[in-house]
């Protein structure tokens, strides 16, 4: 046993005088973190599900790595609607870089992720700062950002919200495309296969990371999966989230060790 499960935290900071029954059941994370292990680097990580299914996870494939697991469970349209869920994860992150150092684990390393919706939700709240500010917390804090086929135009959920159909693309506050910016922290975006992905998720994601590079951000890269489509593309996809962990929590400690 090199690892220790606590399930079920409450990560909003007001528990006590929370009434809302939906926000105490789904907004509740599940943390997985090594035992013998001091200053781990953690992944946040956000299931998938479109923003109206799914449940808070732990994936496998990052269990026994040397690092720290949030499975984080959100509010779900359409009880709720956009920025409900985006609100839910920045609170989540919030939990883990006020917690983290309780478990062992360093808050310099903390890292960002999560699939299809979920690699959505992150990258807002760590583009849009304001989720993040409202805990007094600097998003470019953030260590990394690797979304696995997360939405860059608006979620086709909210833009559901907004009467919108399918294959209308819309840019607003609620698209990771509108808050590109310099001074992000390093993003590394995975999608599955252009022509199996689902909706153009590979072109979204390709003019995300264009963007990004023309915004003066010299740390966003985008790797296709070519042969996998948008769920199969998770698998293959762990193995470049840990080593980008690995890599960037080298860096890290390395310019730590320097100052």
């Amino acid at each position: 046993q090199t690892a220790t499960r606590i399930n079920g935290i409450f990560y909003y900071p007001d528990s006590g005088s929370v009434k809302d029954a939906y926000i105490k059941s789904q907004c509740r994370l599940d943390i997985y973190y090594p035992k013998n292990i001091k200053d781990f680097a953690t992944i946040v990580w956000f299931h998938g599900g479109g923003i109206t299914g799914g449940a808070k996870e732990i994936p496998r494939e990052l269990m026994d790595k040397g690092v720290a697991v949030i499975g984080v469970g959100y509010r779900l349209s359409p009880k709720v609607k956009a920025p409900a869920y985006i609100e839910d994860a920045a609170a989540a992150v919030a939990w883990a870089f006020k917690h983290i150092e309780q478990y062992g684990g360093n808050k310099k390393l903390i890292f960002v992720s999560g699939h299809s919706a979920g690699g959505y939700l992150g990258t807002m709240l760590t583009l849009d700062k304001q989720y993040l500010n409202k805990y007094g917390i600097d998003a470019n804090s953030i260590a990394g950002l690797i979304p696995f086929s997360g939405q860059a135009i608006t979620h086709f959920t909210i833009r559901q919200e907004q009467g919108l159909k399918e294959l209308q693309a819309t840019i607003d506050e609620y698209a990771p495309l509108a808050h590109i910016r310099a001074d992000a922290p390093p993003m590394l975006i995975i999608t599955g296969d252009r022509e199996m992905e689902l909706l153009g998720r590979y072109e979204e994601n390709a003019y995300l990371n264009r963007m990004m590079k023309l915004a003066g951000n010299k740390t966003t890269r985008l790797y296709e999966l070519q042969g996998f489509d948008h769920g199969a593309m998770a698998l293959p996809a762990f193995p470049l989230l840990l080593k980008e962990v690995s890599q960037l929590k080298k860096a890290i400690i390395t310019k730590a060790a320097k100052n």
